[in-house]
């Protein structure tokens, strides 16, 4: 566990080495509050809640998790340093919950600087906090699916480009697999049970749940058993090009 969090303490600091973190921080904070009060007619809702803010967000990390995730072992592969590491008293799979947790709190850290668009929200009005609270939180899940997904992809390749397509054409296969419009096409073509399955694969279905502050048992689930499973994916490939 300490070799975890020695890990996972370096990756952190690693992103506020170069300018690309605050890059990052600052595009996603911009594009969070454009997209909310503009693009999500805010102010013509007449209601005093941040469903908008939350219903952008799947799309938000489409663009801007494999932003994050594509370096994750990528960089290590195209620069060498991924057979130093290996040789260090730490496992693949302590090293990959090591990167993850290291990225999934530095996109915590990015959503907590959005607390203006909060603080907004009740100056204008009087919202239920503890919906926004939740959804706060289910939003965070949501970003550790996409990056585990981006985990994933960068173990999958040493090119940070190809990383970053692969995890973002991944999320968005994701995104649109619970849109009513998909469903409807396949409707004739694939059984019942197969459509169902398909939509409960789905992101947005679940990212739907969290912009309204509902904290499903169900919709955890569908996340945290994504987390751990891309991760696993993600050991697998780095297991098997090794062993190559």
């Amino acid at each position: 566990m300490n070799a975890i969090f020695a890990v996972a303490r370096r990756e952190l600091l690693s992103y506020f080495v170069t300018p690309v973190a605050y890059v990052f921080l600052v595009i996603f904070l911009v594009l969070a509050g454009l997209l909310t009060f503009y693009a999500g007619d805010f102010y013509d809702r007449g209601l005093a809640d941040l469903q908008p803010f939350f219903d952008v967000h799947p799309w938000l990390y489409l663009v801007l998790v494999p932003a994050v995730s594509m370096p994750m072992w990528a960089e290590e592969r195209s620069s060498g340093t991924i057979e130093l590491m290996l040789t260090l008293p730490i496992t693949i799979t302590q090293a990959m919950i090591a990167k993850f947790l290291a990225a999934w709190v530095f996109l915590g850290f990015a959503l907590m600087l959005t607390f203006p668009i909060w603080i907004t929200v009740n100056y204008l009005g009087d919202p239920d906090n503890g919906v926004i609270f939740a959804s706060y939180l289910g939003s965070w899940l949501m970003s550790g699916c996409f990056l585990a997904i981006g985990a994933c992809m960068s173990a999958a390749t040493r090119s940070q480009i190809v990383a970053f397509i692969l995890t973002a054409a991944v999320c968005f296969l994701l995104l649109l697999a619970g849109q009513p419009q998909v469903l409807d096409f396949f409707q004739d073509a694939l059984p019942g049970r197969v459509i169902g399955a398909l939509g409960q694969l789905s992101i947005t279905r679940h990212a739907a749940s969290i912009a309204r502050g509902v904290l499903d048992l169900r919709d955890v689930t569908y996340f945290v058993a994504s987390i751990v499973a891309w991760l696993a994916a993600g050991i697998v490939l780095i297991d098997l090009k090794r062993s190559r």
